[in-house]
């Protein structure tokens, strides 16, 4: 990749943020000093070596903490630590003497053979548990050390692997769920994920960046990624004399300073997307924060240079030319889950399967991978929505394939809010977590869809809801028509419970035509665990009495008077 010669530094600021281009490399905090002392990822040796040989006891704390999530491992909530104890207590105080894993999908792409060794991990070594995540990763929970060699070696064998899952990495690069198969697509994202991946995923040049840096790219026009918030995007749209390529967005992110990302008004072709990839993380690696963790993202830099500063930046300094100009491209219509039957552009169907909440287990993995089989197919997709979509099934065979997954569990036909509803790991086994919030999730969507099966009012057409434990968004609660922040409230008999502060009205594309919005909050709006049915079902019956005709919940809940949201 070309460079150019790098101007003048910009003069330090007063107080320095870590940024290597202006103040250096030196550590301005205990996680730069690990990350500093030992690339993480080098700690895969010590682990097959020495960690499950010798067990968890053998474990350095600063392994432990740090370098292993290079490799996709934390470890997990010890079980029993109630939400309170969350703040109060340490991270070794929290945690229990098992990891989750979490297994890097790149694009979501997997092969039924791949599926099949992911379940078979499970039921062996992981106790049967699985999630699909809202980031096409796959979860796995109550993993020892000392099986992770064994597991590395299943995984590896059949070309999946755990490197840089998570940590201060390049994380796993989203991907539409129907690259290459589907009849709309402006362009088909699928060379430029693998060579991303071949190229940058387990580089030691970018295996220490401020922190997680998450990637998203599609050429479907229902832009499927999440792309608003995500660190970099590339989505596709059709320059009038280049043809079909990427407009490029950077600085998206969410957590308890949400910021949705921007187009920098740059068009990139398929050839030069690795390499603008490639620029865009080399600012973030050289220009970003690291003095303080909670500004370390790439948003934060974006918030401070502006687009245009930051796409000088990537021309002059990063790739060596101009990137061609492009205006903004046609909003999506319609939701991007893929949830249903849909043809493919060779005639044959694709399948989008629900599970409840993303949860599943190995054994359910292991049959879905033989019903696939079974039905002509060996190519699956996770999605951005904690979703399951199988390709390639024949025409005649639809019906039947639909009616063996839902005897598994997997729904190609869910009801309004099953269809939408995400929620994140929560207390069952996050150490930063403060709520429950999977089994929350299910009872509550199940209780909620029963009440509304007879109503006789207009319901959404689309209805978002989404279940975070922790503030941290890991459930997108800011982009959710309903997104629900976990945290202690005081009830009426003034008793600590589990409850949620309210999102209503957030959007991104393919939910409402028009711009993406972050949700609104209510002053004071806090709602109970146990009484969200109960809410959930109030507010879509105000909706239903008091929205215009066509107008989406998210219009609704961003135009409605406080007490019809309370």
């Amino acid at each position: 990749m070309t460079q150019t010669t790098t101007p003048a530094r910009p003069q330090r600021a007063a107080k320095p943020n870590g940024q290597w281009k202006i103040d250096g490399t030196t550590p301005l905090n205990a996680n730069e000093e690990m990350k500093a002392a030992d690339n993480g990822l080098n700690v895969r040796q010590r682990i097959e070596e020495i960690y499950a040989v010798q067990g968890f006891d053998s474990i350095d704390p600063e392994d432990l903490h740090g370098r292993f999530r290079w490799w996709g491992l934390y470890t997990q909530r010890a079980q029993g630590i109630p939400g309170g104890k969350t703040a109060t207590l340490s991270p070794e105080e929290l945690e229990d003497r098992y990891f989750m894993l979490r297994v890097r999908i790149d694009g979501g792409a997997l092969s039924t053979q791949q599926l099949r060794v992911i379940g078979g991990i499970s039921t062996d070594f992981a106790r049967d548990t699985a999630d699909f995540t809202d980031r096409q990763n796959i979860q796995l929970h109550w993993v020892d050390v000392v099986d992770v060699p064994e597991i590395w070696r299943r995984l590896e064998s059949v070309g999946l692997h755990t490197t840089e899952a998570c940590g201060d990495v390049p994380r796993v690069i989203l991907g539409s769920p129907v690259a290459g198969i589907a009849a709309e697509e402006i362009i088909d994202p699928t060379p430029v994920i693998a060579e991303i991946a071949r190229r940058y995923v387990g580089n030691p040049e970018f295996a220490n960046l401020p922190r997680k840096f998450k990637t998203a790219i599609s050429g479907h026009p229902s832009q499927d990624v999440v792309h608003e918030i995500n660190d970099v995007a590339l989505i596709g749209i059709v320059h009038p004399q280049l043809g079909p390529g990427y407009d490029l967005w950077v600085g998206g992110g969410l957590s308890s300073n949400p910021r949705l990302g921007e187009r920098l008004g740059a068009f990139v072709t398929q050839e030069q997307a690795p390499d603008v990839w490639e620029g865009v993380t080399s600012i973030f690696r050289d220009y970003g924060y690291r003095r303080l963790r909670n500004r370390a993202r790439l948003k934060f830099l974006l918030a401070d240079w502006g687009t245009q500063k930051f796409r000088q930046v990537l021309e002059d300094e990063y790739l060596g030319y101009a990137l061609p100009d492009i205006a903004p491209g046609p909003q999506p219509e319609t939701a991007g889950d893929h949830s249903g039957v849909h043809e493919q552009k060779d005639g044959k169907f694709y399948i989008g399967l629900t599970a409840e909440a993303g949860r599943v287990s190995g054994t359910t993995l292991t049959a879905l991978a033989d019903l696939a089989e079974a039905h002509g197919s060996t190519r699956l997709r996770t999605t951005p929505h904690q979703k399951i979509i199988a390709l390639d099934i024949a025409p005649e065979r639809v019906e039947d394939f639909v009616g063996g997954a839902r005897a598994l569990g997997l729904e190609a036909y869910p009801g309004l809010l099953r269809r939408s509803a995400i929620a994140c790991t929560g207390i069952e086994y996050c150490k930063l977590a403060i709520v429950d919030t999977k089994n929350t999730t299910i009872d509550a969507v199940r209780q909620i869809e029963a009440r509304l099966a007879d109503h006789e009012g207009k319901l959404p057409k689309a209805l978002s809801l989404h279940v975070n434990g922790c503030p941290n968004s890991c459930a997108r609660v800011q982009t959710a028509d309903l997104g629900f922040k976990g945290q202690l409230i005081t009830n009426d008999a003034g008793e600590q419970v589990s409850g949620f502060q309210v999102h209503l009205g957030g959007t991104l594309a393919g939910f409402e035509n028009g711009e993406a919005s972050l949700g609104r909050t209510v002053r004071g709006l806090k709602v109970a665990a146990d009484e969200l049915p109960d809410y959930v079902e109030r507010v879509v019956k105000n909706y239903s009495a008091l929205a215009g005709d066509g107008e989406s919940f998210a219009a609704w809940a961003h135009r409605a008077a406080e007490e019809d949201l309370s």
